[in-house]
């Protein structure tokens, strides 16, 4: 099973945490069987909504390879993927500015 990553620990607990102050405040639920149900319902909400927070396809390749022991010269996806310029076939090298 994968570790959670920090966003989906994130918005869960945010998620659970508001819809239980939300939930008691708008059930008026003062019994304890009624906040009962209040915390499992928001509990159950927020692990849908951690389960739910992915990460983008680019993203998850770059922390498999991390966890791998491989790293990814340039990125092959995504919007820093280095694309060829239109028209040429072999790419020309490129100067850098850094000195």
């Amino acid at each position: 099973m994968p570790r959670p990553i920090t966003a989906q620990l994130a918005y869960g607990s945010a998620t659970t945490v508001l819809a239980t102050v939300t939930l008691l405040l708008a059930s008026g639920a003062t019994s304890g069987p009624d906040v009962a149900l209040v915390g499992v319902a928001s509990l159950l909400l927020g692990v849908l909504v951690a389960v739910g927070v992915r990460l983008p396809a680019a993203l998850r390749a770059r922390a498999k390879a991390r966890t791998a022991g491989r790293h990814t010269a340039a990125p092959t996806t995504g919007p820093h993927a280095r694309r060829p310029r239109a028209g040429a076939e072999t790419p020309a090298r490129e100067h850098s500015l850094r000195r």
